[in-house]
């Protein structure tokens, strides 16, 4: 990467990063209040104040895996996603298979009191409306401009299109649950297939199975960039890093004092690559499943936000398939693990920006893209609960967990992606209508 020489010393917005001090030490303070709730909770707050700060940090999306190679023709946000997924089923199979040792079992195997290989519980049946879901949530995801987790640190970045976005996703995400559930009362709904590799392969055999479907789709992006740069429709991976994040050139960045701008540049502005975004986020997400039992999801805590959000307007949520979401509502969101993590996210994101001085609200929106983010905020609401999950628990997670519904819902969502990114075209600002350089 080439240095450039930037001196922004002069438009450096010096009072954010105060403003970041304060929100910290807010946090700690909700942190405590939590710990005081239930002991797990203020890791889920930092877990996901983490993970928000490094989706920022990174410009890491997984809509952008999709979009970017297919707009680009470059993937090194698809490559960057494909090293993270084999880096977590590394430290995942680790984990799984020492609870596996000491006698946990697959959580869709597992009765009440039995002890549960962490991370199983995203080992969902994949049928129909996991197809069904990915495609929709995929369709969904580029008209919004970003996935499940891109919404939220969007949120913190002060888009006011991800905010408006994120009100439909909630308004989705109740029917796709209820959709869900007659879909798998029904007899359709019995057919598909519910798979733990492990139980198949072994441990070592699960990881060296999926390694080789992840080589395999890492040789095909290589494939496919070198026809893209003989079609003249290649471009710079660095192409869209603005001047600020790129690293100080030398002659601007003389000072070596530990606390010199270059420092500070380096510590909180200087944009990561997409690799180093993906190796941190495993290792979050390793942390998560590790403090929790369970494995990075987000979209279920929407479903519990629009319950409680509705409930006191007067709409019923009487279908068993509530039942668990209204118990949870009824102890309090400030209770559910899942909520918490997801605001920590957004609070991430905000002190990333105010820690580089470059806050600020977006909240104009092009009136031809209105329609766009309403539809795709609702497809993406209620095909993720259609499919058990979102771009977090139905693809990451899952996969990372060694589920044959990972793959399912993959395809399907990067199946709907193009959809979008193919017939819609230059009809919105978020999609070009050429992949011309």
């Amino acid at each position: 990467m080439e240095n450039v020489h930037i001196d922004e010393r002069e438009s450096f917005n010096r009072v954010q990063p105060f403003i970041a001090i304060i929100i910290v030490i807010l946090l700690l303070m909700f942190g405590s209040y939590l710990g005081n709730e239930k002991a797990v909770l203020p890791i889920q707050l930092f877990s996901g104040v983490l993970l928000g700060a490094t989706l920022t940090r990174a410009r890491f999306g997984f809509a952008g895996g999709i979009k970017r190679i297919y707009v680009r023709g470059e993937g090194s946000l698809t490559k960057a996603l494909l090293i993270m997924l084999f880096v977590t089923m590394f430290l995942f199979m680790g984990i799984q298979w020492y609870a596996a040792q000491n006698g946990a079992i697959p959580a869709f195997l597992a009765n009440e009191g039995d002890a549960i290989i962490p991370g199983t519980q995203n080992v969902y049946m994949a049928n129909l409306a996991t197809v069904l879901g990915g495609m929709l949530f995929g369709i969904g995801m580029i008209f919004a401009g970003g996935c499940a987790s891109g919404t939220l640190t969007d949120m913190g970045e002060g888009e006011g299109r991800a905010m408006f976005v994120f009100l439909f996703f909630l308004l989705g995400s109740a029917p796709g649950e209820l959709a869900r559930y007659k879909f798998d009362q029904s007899s359709l709904g019995k057919v598909g297939v519910q798979s733990y590799l492990p139980d198949t392969f072994g441990y070592l055999g699960a990881l060296a199975v999926s390694g080789l479907i992840l080589l395999f789709i890492y040789w095909l992006v290589l494939k496919y960039e070198k026809k893209r740069k003989e079609e003249n429709t290649y471009m710079d991976p660095l192409g869209d890093w603005e001047d600020f994040e790129r690293p100080l050139s030398t002659e601007s960045s003389a000072e070596t004092s530990l606390f010199s701008y270059k420092t500070y540049h380096k510590l909180f502005i200087e944009r990561w690559s997409f690799k180093t975004g993906a190796i941190v986020i495993a290792v979050i997400c390793t942390f998560i499943l590790v403090t929790t039992n369970k494995a990075w999801g987000v979209t279920s805590a929407f479903s519990k936000l629009e319950i409680a959000l509705l409930q006191p307007l007067g709409v019923e949520f009487a279908s068993p398939a509530f039942d668990k979401l209204n118990l949870s509502v009824s102890e309090g969101l400030l209770t559910d693990g899942g909520t918490i993590r997801n605001i920590g996210i957004v609070v991430g994101a905000a002190l990333s920006f105010l820690m580089a001085g470059r806050f600020k609200f977006a909240m104009k929106l092009n009136k031809r893209d209105i329609p766009y983010f309403i539809v795709g905020g609702l497809l993406m609401g209620f095909g993720a609960r259609l499919a058990k999950g979102c771009n977090a628990g139905a693809m990451y997670s899952a996969i990372s967990t060694f589920s044959v519904s990972g793959w399912v819902f993959t395809v399907a969502m990067v199946v709907g992606g193009l959809i979008s990114l193919k017939l819609f075209a230059g009809k919105m600002s978020l999609i070009p209508a050429s992949r011309k350089k």
